[in-house]
């Protein structure tokens, strides 16, 4: 299996940006994306990340759905999570008997994959990247982020190993049995940077003036967490146990500000949820990734009503039903202290 590529389908920020690094360490790698113009580009000049430290670029082979290879074997998916039942269907009837597919994604997608290829063939992973598509064939990297890997089933294995020692261009995955614990961590601060997306302002500046509505959206999704019996990770900057409900008010406030000291250092500075909307004008993968939070959080009878008026708000603001405003936060403010 080691002699086979790792096919990542989904040339996005993610996948497009962990292809070049595991081609700038040897490793073979191919793109699979469906979006024409951008695998154009890529088979014209390669595939460009521009980042803080540098230019990278890579000739790699890419395809679109029509002329993919029949037969795959380490895929590593990066595509939107709305797009990966639809993804994972796809790869099924090509994944080799000893192959398997590493979620490379936003939110929990691991069931959805491990229905289709099944769990044993299902690798977990959490990764957090500041990359943005900027034109066909070009990525911005604002700078490597954090990284966890893991059986979907249960444990470590020798090929989430090897996944992680050849990504070490790019940095240094973290081999774990615990990756739901950073998924879900995850979840929270994502919440805040999708609140970020409802005003034209930078995610700093936003979490830093918003902290009522920022900590309530991370407690939320915290309180759903503690009763699945997830053990929260934290990573980067963020750390998860400071926006638990009843956290420590000092812990928190010095989390929060280490927080957006961090953001306001990264050359990205607004979220991706903000760039779907604003730039790109497609659907967001905010629903996909918040809706089984919620299922889980009425399944326990967990109230999230910061939650779920987020998604609203953001299902608003992808039809452009209403402006983009920081009234939105200061209203989000308003229910978080109501709660508290």
């Amino acid at each position: 299996m080691t002699d086979h590529p790792y096919t990542i389908v989904g040339a996005g920020a993610i996948g497009g940006t962990l292809a070049v690094h595991l081609h700038a360490q040897g490793v073979p790698v191919q793109l699979i994306d469906a979006d024409h113009e951008h695998i154009a580009a890529i088979r014209a000049g390669g595939l460009r990340v521009d980042s803080p430290q540098g230019t990278i670029t890579a000739d790699l082979p890419a395809f679109t759905l029509d002329d993919a290879p029949q037969e795959l074997e380490r895929v590593l998916l990066a595509v939107k999570a709305q797009a990966t039942a639809s993804a994972a269907a796809w790869i099924a009837p090509r994944l080799g008997a000893d192959g398997y597919v590493a979620s490379l994604q936003n939110g929990l997608n691991e069931a959805t994959i491990a229905h289709h290829v099944g769990v044993e063939r299902t690798v977990a992973a959490f990764v957090d990247l500041f990359a943005d598509v900027v034109g066909p064939g070009v990525i911005k990297d604002g700078g490597s982020g954090g990284m966890a890997l893991g059986e979907y089933g249960g444990g470590t294995s020798a090929r989430t190993r090897r996944l992680a020692e050849d990504l070490r261009h790019w940095g240094t995955p973290k081999v774990t049995g615990n990756v739901q614990g950073y998924l879900w961590s995850k979840l929270g601060f994502g919440a805040m940077l999708t609140a970020t997306a409802l005003a034209d302002q930078d995610m700093s500046e936003l979490i830093d003036r918003h902290r009522p509505a920022m900590n309530g959206l991370a407690a939320e999704v915290f309180d759903v967490a503690a009763v699945e019996s997830v053990e929260l990770e934290p990573f980067d900057a963020f750390d998860p146990e400071s926006y638990r409900r009843g956290a420590d008010p000092d812990r928190n406030t010095a989390a929060t500000d280490a927080l957006v000291a961090w953001l306001a250092t990264q050359s990205k500075t607004r979220s991706g949820i903000w760039r779907d909307i604003v730039v790109r004008k497609r659907p967001t993968e905010v629903p996909t990734q918040y809706l089984p939070v919620l299922a889980l959080a009425e399944r326990h009878g967990i109230a999230t009503p910061l939650l779920r008026d987020l998604l609203t708000l953001i299902q608003q603001r992808e039809a452009n039903t209403i402006d983009m405003s920081e009234d939105h936060l200061a209203a989000l403010d308003r229910k978080a202290a109501s709660r508290a």
